[in-house]
């Protein structure tokens, strides 16, 4: 079978069999984590797991095959027939064993079923190409900002048991960033599907304004209104603030990137339409750039102001400086530094002989 992706193997596991040997491999690891449950789940009932289950940390250069191949061959002392042989972080056990395990997939056991958690998988190697055949094969890769949203949705419904409306996704998505991954998105949907008082509108953007990361981004947005307005020493007081109450860089970056990528997107499909002598408002800009129409007035008016504000000229040349700011990112691990490249994008960003409004 050819790999298939995390979520269509998450909202239709009985369509995939399980086969004697599952690969998961992916970036995310709460995505990994969440399709092996799922697979245990299906080969196990849940009071066998306690005593049909062996894990393994592949990640130890100590980890021998042999270990792994004695457990796939022993029957489960208690519970059903089957059991589950787990082999967590294991891009270094595959690299190591990659002829046993291609072996071992000629004439698996019977009795037990090998899950292998990988980072990456080189499709190009034999392993890989026998398991396309013989194995199942789960590919956790991070999605993009429409797929997470769709997920979210489906997530809240499966995992949850609590319906999400697509506003409330999207307002998940701006307040903690497509860059956290799925495990803090996760932690939200928990504690808003217990905050929810009437199931039969369950999580609605009003809830996720009320309740996720409140403080921080009411901080964040004010700190861009004041930046977007030209005020920087007002704006870097706004980031001093936020750091000093213990909020790092790396959590204060997603709220301001998603909410600039959606002006810039705006910004620049306020200026298509005027080039093609198309009368758009700026509330409709920012609707078709996916913010949400579930936001109130007073919201959508605050980003509206933000929008003109940013202007123009800054308007276009957000996305390259986002990018930049992003690249310096990734080059730097260290706190301090982080912070440094967040004051220099805000006083970029504020600077008043850039501003040019819509």
């Amino acid at each position: 079978m050819k790999p298939i992706s995390v979520k269509d193997y998450l909202w239709n596991v009985a369509k995939f069999p399980i086969q004697p040997v599952c690969v998961v491999y992916g970036e995310d690891a709460f995505l990994r984590s969440s399709a092996v449950r799922h697979i245990q789940d299906q080969v196990l009932a849940a009071e066998e797991a306690e005593f049909a289950v062996s894990r393994f940390d592949g990640d130890t250069a100590k980890l021998e095959f042999k270990e792994v191949y004695q457990a796939l061959r022993t029957s489960a002392m208690f519970g059903g027939e089957q059991r589950i042989v787990r082999v967590d972080e294991a891009d270094t056990f595959v690299s190591k064993n990659r002829d046993k395990l291609e072996k071992y997939i000629a004439n698996p056991s019977e009795q037990a079923v090998l899950i292998l958690q990988l980072k990456s998988f080189d499709p190009k190697t034999n392993l890989f190409k026998k398991l396309v055949t013989s194995g199942l094969l789960i590919e956790a890769k991070p999605l993009s900002e429409k797929e997470m949203s769709d997920w979210i949705l489906q997530w809240s419904k499966l995992r949850h048991k609590t319906h999400c409306d697509k506003d409330a996704a999207a307002m998940i998505i701006e307040r903690i960033g497509v860059e956290h991954g799925f495990g803090l998105i996760d932690q939200e949907l928990s504690k808003l599907s217990l905050m929810v008082t009437d199931k039969t509108k369950g999580i609605t953007s009003e809830l996720v304004e009320q309740a996720v990361g409140s403080w921080r981004t009411q901080t964040v947005f004010a700190m861009l209104d004041l930046a977007l307005a030209g005020n920087t020493a007002a704006a870097v007081r706004q980031l001093d603030a936020l750091i000093t109450a213990g909020e790092k860089p790396e959590d204060i970056l997603p709220p301001i990137s998603t909410r600039l990528r959606q002006l810039a997107m705006a910004t620049e499909l306020y200026l298509d339409s005027e080039h093609l002598g198309r009368k758009t408002s700026v509330r409709e800009a920012l609707e078709k750039v996916g913010v949400p129409r579930g936001y109130n007035d007073a919201i959508i008016t605050k980003t509206g102001k933000q929008l003109v504000h940013l202007g123009r000229y800054r308007g276009t040349k957000l996305s390259d400086w986002l990018l930049q700011l992003n690249l310096a990112w990734r080059g730097d691990s260290k706190s301090e530094d982080r912070r440094l490249l967040l004051e220099m994008f805000i006083i970029k960003l504020s600077a008043a002989e850039l501003r040019e409004e819509i």
